[in-house]
């Protein structure tokens, strides 16, 4: 039996093609994964071209292209500003990022993404992290539980289930994923079963990740970085990311608040390339259902100076 692919790239034709690749260019996919961006952004820029590739997850090493060219960097994204300067790149020409999880962690049961099998409640992308979604259950209050999946999951009944977790834990350790969905089923109906299963999965998996600080961390970083008319290539598949990417393109900051300058100008360091946000195609979602959700914003550095009238 032939092995699942690590991960299906979506929209590859859409987003690497966002980039506007030049020779010389320098480029960073902050989400390497299974390469198949990576591969294809090296297949299409020119000799003189460098690209650089970050994953925190180990399991990305097996995938690393043999490209001089190419460097990989075993770090979490929010620390792309770090590695730049320690690799002496002051401007890139263009980034891509590719947010969520990947495949290969939803079909690798045992870390514990998923509520299809059960498993040890991991969720860690970065596996030399100390803290676990089970940690995680097992230490925080019943409020900040509440506010975990009523942020990032949002669930109606995100206070009746953490004061059911907390109650649960205090007679056995929730050490694994059927645990966990054993304590929550009592809260979800039965024809929304899975659907808040996954959003309370996906709101453990956010906050154990820290993807939402990461995120804001990383396209800071890329608004700086970026040289006057590079590009920012964003593919998201929930609200919570796509709405701080939105954010950052129309504001330049997290909150998208509209600052000024001295003479009133709007301060707006990025442009939005695409008007309405991109999609995949039915022919992609049919054949790779996981990109359902995907959503794709492109924006461009403006001037220098970031200011328009």
């Amino acid at each position: 039996m032939e092995a699942p692919a690590y991960h299906i790239p979506v929209m590859l034709e859409e987003s690497v093609s966002a980039l506007s690749l030049r020779d010389g260019g320098v480029y960073v996919d902050v989400t390497m994964g299974g390469g198949g961006h990576t591969r294809e952004i090296l297949r299409r820029m020119g000799p003189t071209s460098r690209l650089f590739g970050f994953d925190q997850d180990s399991d990305a090493i097996a995938n690393i292209p043999h490209d001089s060219r190419f460097t990989f960097v075993l770090s979490n994204f929010r620390f792309l500003r770090h590695w730049m300067d320690y690799y002496g790149i002051a401007r890139i020409d263009g980034l891509l990022a590719d947010l969520g999880v990947s495949s290969h962690h939803f079909d690798e049961s045992s870390r514990g993404f998923t509520f299809r099998s059960d498993a040890p409640l991991d969720m860690r992308m970065n596996r030399r992290a100390k803290r676990s979604a089970a940690t995680f259950l097992m230490t925080a209050g019943a409020d900040e539980i509440a506010t975990v999946l009523r942020n990032y999951g949002e669930l109606r009944n995100a206070g009746r289930m953490a004061a059911a977790i907390v109650r649960a834990r205090a007679t056995a350790p929730i050490g694994t994923t059927g645990q966990l969905m054993d304590i929550l089923a009592p809260f979800t109906k039965r024809d929304r079963e899975k659907k808040d299963m996954a959003r309370a999965f996906q709101a453990l998996r956010i906050e154990v990740n820290d993807e939402m600080g990461a995120l804001r961390d990383m396209l800071a970083a890329a608004t700086d970085l970026l040289a006057p008319g590079g590009r920012l290539v964003v593919l998201t598949y929930h609200s919570l990311e796509d709405r701080m990417v939105k954010n950052f393109i129309r504001s330049g900051n997290a909150a998208g608040r509209q600052e000024k300058d001295f003479y009133g100008n709007l301060i707006a360091p990025l442009s939005a390339v695409n008007t309405h946000v991109i999609t995949p195609s039915a022919e992609e979602t049919e054949r790779n259902p996981r990109s359902r959700s995907a959503k794709l914003r492109v924006a461009e550095k403006t001037e220098s100076n970031g200011k328009t009238s």
